[in-house]
């Protein structure tokens, strides 16, 4: 199985009209694409969209929040991608040779041959996006990294779905990474690599349960963060150059209960528990938590479970 990291840009004009690519064949035209593609390791996923949509269109653009995270996997390869809006900055340029780059009408291009994350952008229902793989987890979680080329480090790259979750008296629920793994000791948000096949919001819910016992109601994507550590050392006992990128979402537990860790692989979590929000300032927190806490008002998500 393979594993990878894409980011795409949903740019639309001020007629609704959104950007797209495809390649002509003879004189048969090919699906309509996204423009984006694989990222690469190391590399900010909200830079690489912006990178990508000028190599396949032209356009300079400003690429601005993630829309949604999705998975797609066929022929033993899972991509999860990441689509942002964007905005055109600038003019195509003149000596462009990428791919053929139309505005097209959202109808259109539904009606037409398209890829799956163009369906995502424009929330169809499409069979080719993962959902939710019933296998166990040790079926499906990605083999190690491949032993490096001589005078090379290994490398490894991952994409965890994680949730800031709250219950309806405003605390937030954190699981705390175990001894031996990055962080060890640290108070982190439940959450973990995505499987094969699985989309990310299927992995956040399923995170959050195996670590937490918890039934949380995923909310909206919140933000897409990203991280390298050239020397990570885990429990495989040898140094990674390692690229991390995590998926945030909102979440609620309508119904809580005591935390407990019910996850039947793994290992990297010691434990869990419900926190008051003003307990947080004595705990250690992941750098995850912090960038998170920035971004949601616990108070204003408790209202919602």
């Amino acid at each position: 199985m393979q594993f990878r990291i894409a980011a795409y840009g949903e740019v639309r004009d001020e007629n609704g009209r959104v950007l797209l690519t495809r390649r002509t064949r003879g004189r048969e035209a090919g699906p309509w694409h996204l423009p984006g593609g694989v990222i690469d390791h190391g590399e900010p996923p909200k830079r690489a969209a912006g990178r990508l949509v000028g190599e396949h269109t032209g356009y300079e653009v400003a690429v601005d929040a993630p829309l949604e995270a999705v998975a797609v996997a066929r022929r033993g390869v899972h991509t999860n991608a990441i689509i942002y809006a964007a905005t055109v900055a600038g003019s195509p340029g003149g000596d462009f040779e990428g791919d053929a780059a139309e505005w097209v009408e959202p109808a259109r291009a539904a009606a037409e041959s398209h890829s799956p994350f163009v369906s995502a952008c424009l929330h169809l229902a499409d069979d080719r996006l993962a959902g939710r793989v019933d296998k166990a987890p040790q079926e499906t979680r990605p083999v190690p990294p491949a032993k490096a080329k001589k005078g090379r480090r290994r490398r490894g790259q991952r994409f965890g779905a994680y949730g800031v979750v709250a219950d309806g008296a405003g605390r937030i629920l954190l699981a705390r990474i175990a001894e031996g793994y990055p962080g060890g000791g640290t108070w982190h948000l439940p959450g973990g690599g995505v499987d094969f096949g699985e989309s990310p919001r299927a992995a956040v819910s399923r995170e959050i349960y195996e670590e937490t016992g918890q039934e949380a109601l995923v909310g909206e994507l919140l933000n897409v963060t990203s991280f390298r550590h050239r020397r990570a050392i885990g429990p495989e006992g040898y140094p990674l150059d390692w690229h991390g990128v995590r998926a945030i979402y909102s979440a609620t537990v309508p119904d809580p209960s005591a935390a407990q860790v019910v996850e039947a692989a793994g290992g990297s979590t010691s434990e869990s528990r419900w926190w008051d929000a003003d307990a947080l300032d004595d705990l250690p927190l992941s750098a995850a938590v912090e960038d998170a806490l920035q971004v949601v008002d616990l108070k204003n998500l408790a209202a919602q479970a």
